[in-house]
């Protein structure tokens, strides 16, 4: 018999580990970067610039790290207990085919999911034109003229169009009324979010007497409805109008290839998913939701939209219209705390139709609605009324209660699954993915015996399309041409690498941005994205069949209230803002219980992230600004008289630590004391998390509640914007009021439901598992060590060219600084603008711009970064100083230098004529990496100004945009 080896043969451990790949510099980049600092270790570093009060002793209670294979094998082996399962569920999830050029080339590819937001647009223009072909999908199938460029889910896009035709009612005191029609998750949504606001709530079958009775603001209403009935609601949305109500469509986007848009049927603002166009269903998503509108609402339009503008050569570039969130400008007077929206799901949505184009995806809904009428052919053969022959997708069987678990048990012995919420019906969703064994199957279930009892080929005749007259589509859609161009996939992937190209991302440089956290995002952690048994589930299945799904988001709520010492943890916010708004409904519902549901004050401090007050006014509450002392700390003086100022309302402080100005403040247990004496609770924005874990915990210095930014401290990817995740960690007396959702076991004093699934966008948790995973326990901690070290070195490196703002313990900063350029615009005539166009010269994107302060910037390396990167980016910034000091000297023009005229083109500098002051050279290759590895911007300096004076925010061809519109 063999003796058990054990952990004898150390020479078989890996010889590297995923924290040496992970983190960017080793151990003499690390010493020296120490050594510059006047620190001996990463210890003494971490201990000079953390309170020791609040530091975290102790090891994490987290798995240790382990290597990329093992841990891939490890979540194959978790995630095969999720039962492989033919899905007919529906109710707006619909399995689809991503096709193979788009998966390899877009998603499974770093060029498109490791970029930034597009506000610097200028390297942005792959992406942007990608996001205004998405704008221009949506608006070509509703028939409205202006689309966002997507929001998170269906459910919460219906709840944004409910608030934003509130806002804009001449009668917002009148309730909304719902369809009972709509998508169940949706209704559920939408009660959350008015509860919230004060807005009243009626749900039922929509009918002119009832819409009289209510007299709404506005109406939602769902077609095809979440049963598969196809009804005209052109009366009911004409009657609406009359009484001044708005109206909102809740539309599938595929059917309405066939059937007439919302925008031909009247409606104000058209909402739903693009989970059809090749999207996986992912147990939830990520999947981009739309909302168009009319011209009239643009104003209110919640999200980003995508304009056609011009460049400083009269060239026709794309960038964000009215670029600053309307929650940076209004605040507390925001109506949408909206900042993560889906970039990359919209821009696998968007590619989806460019491939199939109009004929093609009209073909693909055609070939589901003739299933669909085979099918309903073959169910009244074998006995089965059927309430809507008329459907495209879905149909409604009715059946008796032992007929239905019946049905359902040779469902299951098949793996298959219908949707079974319906007490007397059952419902199947047909799609894309329908084959014909399928539809013999599905026959099969419902026959009492098993077998069909005629030929299956005597319904073929049946397979027609049943559209009434009245509701077939009779308008053209997609005729632009990049719809009509790009059907094989020679072309197609041609027309991909052209728009990576024109991005700047990960893959080119660091993203040095403040509060943003563009790190790693590892391709082992991404491998999973796509795998079958992560790609397929249906968020509605039984968790019987997701039993792998359970196990991840188990562990990750266990490692989650490990690291915040918050011991219950929501997964259900999809975006960061999402979990601001949770952990305030959160805490108003405590309140309340309590019989305090009069707190209604929130305080903010005046540095807090724009999202921060937008959330609190979408929660409910009244903000009270805090002020900031002179060294960029929360006053606590202040803190207090406007606690006890507000004593009998105070609901909470929302405050970030370590705080927006990027120092750890030495305060916070004390800021936590005056809050609770007063009678509030510790919201705490976790967007710094990646700065805390395993130093310190929230829970430990007084935080009730904390968001926790998945895409930021935990590796999901920013993907251009989202997808991301924002769930909530809560102390223990808050958790019985966690979102809950109606698929699954509701607690009788939670919120409800916030998004549209019940863990929101769950398939990129598996990201976040696998970064957690791979790093464990020990890992963690030193990323986060790396990220204060990286951002002190710059910083260090940066202090003899540029004023740094703020300091915290022994001058040092937390994980993120800012560096003054305020003083350039009357030396030299520089705009902050102006060093960050000029960055693109070398390579760079910009860290971010005018936050929290203005005329600065906010640089935050991350622990990814090597120290040779470091330092390329702090020598950039230098040689752009020296520039600044040419025109300050009067060597060149404050009007022509390489700063006012950046970015620039390669066209600009091989042009015949030349008429600046500085050569071409220091034009376009400053330094020596930039002449071995340039990266071209794609267009030179763009016109915000001339955009958003002329909105165009659709595809249209060149010659219907008239030069003179952009002057």
């Amino acid at each position: 018999m063999t003796s058990p080896i054990g952990n004898s043969l150390r020479f078989l451990e890996p010889t590297t580990t995923y924290v040496d790949r992970h983190l960017g510099s080793g151990s003499s980049d690390i010493a020296a970067m120490l050594s510059c600092l006047g620190f001996s270790s990463l210890e003494e570093l971490t201990d000079a610039a953390i309170p020791r009060s609040i530091a975290h002793i102790g090891a994490l209670k987290l798995p240790n790290g382990a290597d990329e294979s093992e841990v891939l094998t490890e979540l194959r082996t978790i995630m095969a207990q999720n039962r492989a399962m033919r899905t007919f569920i529906g109710l707006g999830y619909v399995p689809s085919h991503m096709p193979a050029v788009i998966q390899r080339n877009v998603l499974e590819n770093p060029g498109f999911y490791t970029q930034y937001t597009p506000y610097q647009a200028e390297i942005a223009q792959g992406r942007l034109e990608a996001l205004l072909n998405f704008q221009t999908l949506v608006s070509s199938l509703t028939a409205l003229p202006l689309a966002n460029a997507s929001l998170l889910d269906e459910a919460t896009a219906a709840a944004e169009a409910m608030v934003m035709c509130r806002s804009a009612s001449n009668f917002p005191e009148r309730p909304i009324l719902v369809d009972l029609s709509c998508h169940p998750q949706t209704i559920a949504v939408i009660h959350t979010r008015a509860r919230a606001l004060g807005i009243g709530v009626v749900v039922a079958t929509l009918t002119e007497p009832e819409i009289e009775r209510n007299l709404p603001c506005c109406i939602l209403v769902q077609v095809p409805a979440t049963d598969g009935t196809l009804r005209d609601p052109r009366s009911i949305i004409t009657f609406a109008h009359c009484v001044g109500a708005r109206v909102i469509v809740a539309a599938d986007l595929l059917s309405l290839t066939l059937l007439v848009p919302p925008g031909e049927l009247g409606a104000d603002v058209a909402v739903g998913s693009t989970q059809r166009f090749g999207l996986p269903l992912g147990y939830g998503g990520p999947h981009a939701a739309y909302l168009s509108t009319t011209e009239e609402l643009k104003r209110q339009i919640p999200g980003r939209i995508v304009g056609v503008s011009r460049d400083a050569s009269g060239k026709y570039a794309y960038r964000l219209a009215l670029q600053t969130r309307e929650q940076h400008i209004r605040r507390e007077r925001a109506t949408s705390n909206i900042c993560t929206s889906q970039v990359l799901p919209a821009l696998l949505a968007s590619f989806y139709a460019i491939y199939h184009g109009p004929v093609g995806l009209t073909a693909i809904m055609e070939r589901t609605a003739r299933a669909t009428q085979w099918l309903a052919a073959g169910l009244q053969r074998l006995g089965y009324p059927l309430d809507a022959i008329a459907a495209i997708d879905t149909l409604r069987i009715k059946v008796s209660s032992d007929k239905k678990e019946r049905v359902l048990s040779n469902a299951r012995a098949q793996q298959i699954e219908l949707r079974s919420d319906l007490s007397d019906s059952l419902c199947i969703t047909l799609g894309e993915t329908t084959t014909a064994q399928d539809l013999v199957d599905l026959l099969g279930l419902f026959s009492a015996t098993g077998n069909i009892p005629f030929d299956v080929q005597e319904l073929e005749a049946a397979a027609q399309i049943a559209i009434p007259a009245a509701m077939r589509r009779k308008s053209l859609f997609l005729q632009q041409s990049v719809f009509n161009s790009y059907h094989t996939e020679h072309e197609m992937l041609r027309y991909l690498r052209r728009l990576e190209r024109r991005d700047l991302s990960l893959t080119t440089s660091m993203i040095p941005l403040g509060s943003c956290t563009m790190k790693l995002n590892a391709t082992a952690a991404m491998l999973p994205l796509t795998w079958p048994e992560v790609a397929t589930a249906h968020p509605f299945t039984s968790t019987d069949n997701a039993a792998g799904y359970a196990t991840i988001i188990r562990d990750l709520k266990q490692w989650l209230a490990e690291i915040t010492g918050l011991p219950s943890v929501s997964l259900q916010p999809n975006a960061g803002a999402q979990g601001e708004y949770t952990g305030l409904l959160v805490i108003g519902a405590y309140h309340a219980h309590r019989g305090e549901g009069h707190r209604r004050v929130c305080l903010i401090p005046a540095s807090a992230h724009g999202t921060n007050p937008a959330s609190a006014t979408l929660a409910g509450l009244r903000v009270v600004p805090v002020a900031c002392d002179l060294n960029g700390n929360v006053d606590l003086s202040d803190l207090r008289v406007k606690a006890e100022k507000h004593s009998n309302e105070l609901s909470c402080v929302m405050v970030t630590y370590p705080s927006t100005h990027g120092v750890f403040e030495e305060h916070i247990e004390a800021l936590c004391n005056v809050v609770h004496q007063f009678g509030g609770q510790v919201y705490l924005d976790g967007a710094n998390m990646n700065a805390q874990v395993g130093l310190c915990r929230p829970g430990d210095y007084g935080a009730d509640v904390c968001h926790i930014n998945l895409h930021k401290t935990f590796a999901i990817p920013h993907g251009g914007g989202g997808p991301g995740m924002g769930p909530i960690a809560v102390a223990e007396h808050l958790a019985p009021f966690l979102p809950s959702h109606s698929f699954t076991p509701i607690a009788p004093q939670s919120i409800g439901a916030i998004a549209a699934a019940p863990y929101g966008s769950a398939s990129v948790l598996t990201v976040s598992w696998m970064y957690m995973r791979l790093l464990g326990a020990q890992g963690l901690r030193r990323a986060s060590q790396l990220a204060i070290l990286n951002a002190n070195y710059m910083a260090k490196r940066l202090e003899p060219h540029y004023p740094i703002v703020f300091r915290g313990l022994a001058g040092l900063c937390a994980h993120e600084f800012i560096v003054d350029a305020r003083g350039f615009k009357k030396s030299a005539g520089i705009e902050v603008d102006d060093i960050a166009k000029r960055l693109m010269d070398y390579g760079f994107h910009a860290p971010t711009m005018s936050f929290p302060v203005p005329g600065t910037f906010m640089i935050e390396p991350t622990e990814s970064e090597s120290k040779r990167e470091l330092d390329r980016f702090c020598n950039a910034l230098i040689a752009i100083r020296e520039e600044i000091r040419v025109v300050e000297n009067g060597h060149w023009p404050r009007g022509d230098n390489p700063l006012k005229n950046a970015p620039h083109t390669a066209s600009e500098v091989t042009q015949s004529e030349w008429n600046h002051v500085y050569s071409r050279e220091q034009a376009a290759f400053p330094d020596s990496y930039s002449r071995e590895h340039k990266f071209w911007p794609a267009v030179s300096r763009i016109d915000n100004a001339a955009g958003d004076r002329n909105l165009v925010c659709t595809c249209v061809s060149m010659d219907e945009y008239s030069p003179a519109t952009a002057s």
